[in-house]
């Protein structure tokens, strides 16, 4: 090898050390989100509405409209977020409602947006009615008012600001104030996922894990995951944690069904917090009605715990109602439990 190749290899391998990724990389790739629709599994439906507006946006070579994104966590808000970034070649900044504290926080991330960009605000109904109302001129005029000074030296300014587009994630549509939700031009709620659905997805995930899991394998942990990706790829990585220490090869249905019982994951994908609610429900309130907060201060729990995290699914996959008098458990849930359900009783409460 002659030195002046020596010399060019030397400079190119200490240009590839030099090259850092972004926090956001580094997350993006040891993640098992997928990148592109190609890899995105589910809400087909959505999938190729979203797919119509990006062509069409980039055709007229303007910025997607604001779009927002509602349902259950883990059921692909962000993940559908990055790909939109990803389809459109924009960059994407990423915050939350709850990082937002205040309207200078806001005006700060707005001003160094470039035409566009792309920000994504998860739980958008968590920030404050005063950072909001920035939002709605920003929105629809791309521009925001600031006052500076106080009192009769008060001064308004308007600036401008560089066509973006804004994607809103929310887990609480109800607590969005109308005239923020009417200023979104796309809106798309998801739902849980099919089992077939989510078996697709812990096998793509298996692989870039580096685990075998076989085709029963994956419907056991699939039905487990309470039709949430998120959980799903949870569980996935705890099993590969037993797999490897047990030096198991394969895992098939009955390794995967053990491992999943150890870690308290039952049959119907319920964890110890749930069982706790429907228990709690079943044998010291007789099935219901119980409000909430008798529920929350029962467990030593969070009213938003339960509501956000543990009741979607149980209403879902039809364990529990919810009534104006309160929550109701339902047969299904006197089943699952082995006990015996009175049906006279609640035909008497209502």
């Amino acid at each position: 090898m002659s030195e002046e190749t020596r010399r060019t290899l030397l400079k190119a391998n200490q240009v590839v050390a030099d090259i850092k990724e972004s926090e956001e990389d580094v997350v993006l790739n040891i993640s098992l989100r997928p990148k592109k629709f190609v890899e995105f599994v589910g809400h087909k439906d959505i999938v190729d509405n979203l797919k119509i507006a990006i062509q069409a946006a980039k055709q007229r070579e303007e910025p997607l409209e604001h779009v927002l994104l509602s349902g259950p966590p883990g059921l692909g808000k962000t993940s559908l977020s990055h790909i939109i970034s990803h389809e459109m070649g924009a960059k994407i900044t990423a915050t939350s409602g709850p990082a937002i504290e205040r309207a200078g926080d806001l005006i700060g991330i707005l001003t160094n947006l470039e035409c566009g960009d792309i920000l994504f605000i998860d739980e958008i109904h968590r920030m404050s009615k005063v950072v909001e109302e920035f939002l709605y001129p920003a929105m629809e005029n791309f521009q925001i008012d600031f006052v500076i000074d106080k009192g009769p030296y008060a001064k308004t300014i308007k600036f401008n600001l560089k066509p973006f587009t804004l994607i809103g994630a929310t887990t609480r549509t109800g607590l969005l104030a109308a005239p923020l939700r009417g200023r979104f031009g796309i809106f798309y709620s998801l739902d849980f996922y099919k089992i077939e659905e989510l078996a697709k997805i812990i096998k793509n995930s298996s692989a870039l894990l580096a685990v075998q899991v076989d085709e029963d394998a994956c419907l056991e942990i699939a039905r487990r995951a309470r039709g949430t990706p998120r959980i799903a790829n949870r569980l996935l990585r705890r099993v590969r944690d037993y797999a490897q220490v047990l030096k198991i090869k394969q895992v098939d249905k009955a390794a995967a069904s053990k491992i999943l019982d150890e870690l308290g994951i039952d049959h119907a994908g319920f964890d110890d917090l749930d069982r706790k609610v429907l228990k709690l429900i079943l044998e010291s309130f007789g099935g219901g009605p119980v409000g909430v907060e008798s529920l929350a201060a029962s467990l030593n729990e969070e009213v938003d715990t339960i509501a956000d995290t543990v009741e979607p699914y149980l209403l879902k996959a039809g364990y529990l109602k919810r009534t104006s008098r309160g929550r109701l458990a339902t047969e299904k849930a006197f089943e699952h439990f082995g006990l015996k359900f009175n049906k006279e009783r609640q035909e008497e409460i209502f």
